[in-house]
C-alpha cells in the first residue's frame, strides 16, 4: 500500500506530512479528519487500479502521437497514401501492446 500516493489522489486540498511508508508515520495537519489505516486499505484498490489505468492511457496516447504512430498512418489515410484497415491495424497494435489494467472487483 503506498500511503503517500493514496492521500495524494484521494484527500486532494489535505495536509500531512509521512515519515516512512507506514501509517504511524502520518502526520495529519489537516482540519480534516485523518483517515483510518483501514480506510486507506481500502481504497489502495482503486488507487492502484486508477494509476495503472493513467499508464496505459499515457503509453497508448504517446504511441499513437509517436513519428510512425497510428497518427501518422491516419494522416496518410486521409491523403490516399494508405488504406481505413492500415489505420485501424496500428491503432489496433498499440491498444494490444498497451492492454487496460483488470479491475479487481471486491
Amino acid at each position: 500500500m503506498n500511503i503517500a500516493l493514496i492521500l495524494t489522489k484521494k484527500y486532494p486540498n489535505t495536509e500531512w506530512v509521512l515519515n516512512g511508508d507506514d501509517y504511524s508515520g502520518l502526520e495529519w495537519l489537516s482540519d480534516f479528519v485523518k483517515p483510518t489505516e483501514k480506510e486507506l486499505e481500502e481504497l489502495w484498490p482503486e488507487v492502484q487500479y486508477e494509476t495503472e489505468l493513467d499508464a496505459v492511457k499515457f503509453s497508448r496516447h504517446s504511441a499513437y502521437i509517436a513519428p510512425g504512430g497510428s497518427d501518422a498512418v491516419f494522416m496518410k489515410y486521409q491523403r490516399g497514401e494508405a488504406t481505413e484497415q492500415e489505420w485501424l491495424d496500428a491503432v489496433e497494435a498499440i491498444n494490444e501492446a498497451n492492454p487496460y489494467p483488470v479491475k479487481e472487483e471486491k
